[in-house]
């Protein structure tokens, strides 16, 4: 008997719609996994390791659905490769969402206006329910009460419903108060904390079930890319 097979018609326009849908900002979305780059002047081997990292996570993906937690300084490329990590998958039309952190504290707060036509439950319920959410820049927003709850919502939701869950930060994963003592204020001042410092130790925890710690270092692609241009 002849399998059901769906054209290629409708494969391209679920890829669309899922694309679409994702809120890729305007500044990554010519971003994929096929044109990182691994060669720029100051790249070293752990961002070929990284690409194949996010290639073989969307290769295998329904079957393991474990997320990446996509760690390095700025400029090594994070965003990117969490941005095309979604293009991948929704070529295979599998629903993904992005959201920048500070873009959706942002969001949640100003929910709390009452002049603002929505809730926080109207912007929380797409990233709880999404099958994949890139959440970009996770630690970027200086740490309180609010913040950590806020955090801790949205992490445990997803854990408990076993959502994909893609993370990218600059904060190196240690648990809080790392630093060495005579040296903490100094480096804080110079935004030298660690993802413990910044979301708390029990999320920090709960991340190292939910993801996979992908580490990524180098220079700035951007600076050399820039200084290169301008010379």
């Amino acid at each position: 008997m002849p399998q059901v097979t769906r054209c290629d018609c409708r494969k391209a326009e679920m890829a669309e719609r899922c694309w679409a849908n994702a809120r890729i900002p305007r500044r990554y979305e010519h971003c994929s996994l096929a044109d990182f780059d691994i060669h720029f002047p100051g790249a070293d081997s752990s961002l070929a390791k990284a690409r194949l990292a996010a290639g073989r996570f969307v290769e295998e993906y329904p079957v393991e659905s474990t997320g990446l937690m996509l760690i390095g300084p700025v400029g090594v490329g994070k965003t990117h490769l969490a941005v095309g990590i979604l293009r991948e998958l929704a070529e295979k039309g599998i629903p993904g969402l992005f959201y920048d952190y500070r873009e959706l504290l942002k969001e949640i707060q100003n929910s709390y206006n009452p002049s603002v036509q929505t809730t926080e439950l109207a912007i929380l319920r797409p990233v709880f329910e999404a099958e994949v959410l890139a959440l970009d820049e996770l630690g970027a927003v200086k740490p309180t009460e609010w913040v950590w709850d806020t955090v801790s919502h949205i992490l445990n939701t997803r854990y408990n419903n076993k959502r994909t869950t893609i993370i990218t930060t600059n904060f190196r994963d240690l648990p809080p108060g790392s630093l060495e003592p005579e040296l903490t204020a100094a480096r804080r001042a110079a935004r030298d904390e660690t993802l413990g410092d910044r979301i708390g130790e029990r999320m920090r925890s709960r991340l190292s079930e939910m993801c996979r710690k992908v580490e990524m270092t180098g220079g700035d692609f951007r600076q050399k890319v820039q200084s290169a241009d301008f010379r």
